[in-house]
Order: structure tokens, then sequence, then C-alpha cells
């Protein structure tokens, strides 16, 4: 089944930036929507941004409007999403997953890896 590996986070102050890396090792990645998710602690998994296969539609949640950029590189089946102006409230686990036609949300049966860690604190 498609796996998906997360990478890039870290820890880092309030404003700074941090670039996150979605890929799928043996699958052709760009056959999908693929979005990114994030969980806090004690809160529910929510969506961040998606962006279309072909790379030219996207959708960000209005938290991160402005601030968030997802981009995606088909040749090497790549999908990122650079994190500018980050805020405390931006700390939690960073997911990727292949995402619903024009939604922010994931394909039914979605198997979450291991994700990425992004702490923002000064």
């Amino acid at each position: 089944q498609l796996q998906f590996v997360e990478s890039g986070g870290g820890l880092v102050q309030p404003g700074g930036s941090l670039r996150l890396s979605c890929a799928a090792p043996g699958f052709t990645l760009d056959y999908y929507a693929v979005g990114w998710f994030r969980q806090a602690p004690g809160k529910e998994r929510e969506g961040v941004s998606c962006i279309s296969s072909s790379g030219v539609s996207t959708i960000y949640a209005d938290s991160v409007k402005g601030r968030f950029t997802i981009s995606r590189d088909n040749a090497n089946g790549t999908v990122y999403l650079l994190m500018n102006d980050l805020k405390p409230e931006d700390t939690a686990i960073y997911y990727c997953a292949a995402t619903k036609f024009r939604q922010l949300a994931p394909l039914p049966h979605t198997s979450w890896g291991q994700g990425t860690q992004v702490t923002v604190s000064s």
C-alpha cells in the first residue's frame, strides 16, 4: 500500500521557517493529489494544505494562508511545505497523505506514516 515518508521538521523560534518534504518511495506520486496534515497533543488531526496531482491547484487552511506554501516536484516524486513566520500554535506532528479531489481531506483507509515533529518555541 501507499506509504509516505515525511522529513524536515525540527525546533525553530517564532517567526522562523522550515521546509518539510514528503515522498512515497516505490510509488508514482504524481498520480495523486497530496496534502499535509498536523496533530498537536490533545487535539484532532487537521488539514494544513493540499496540492493537485498537476500542481496547479492548492488549498490552504485559514490559519496558514499567507505563511505556508505547498509545492511539488513530480520528477522527483516529492511534495514540499515551506512554512514561514512560524507561530507556537504551529507546533505539531506533520503528516502527508493522498487527498480527495478539491478537498483538504485524506483518502479513505489512509495509512499514516511516522510524521515529522515541528516545534515552535523561544
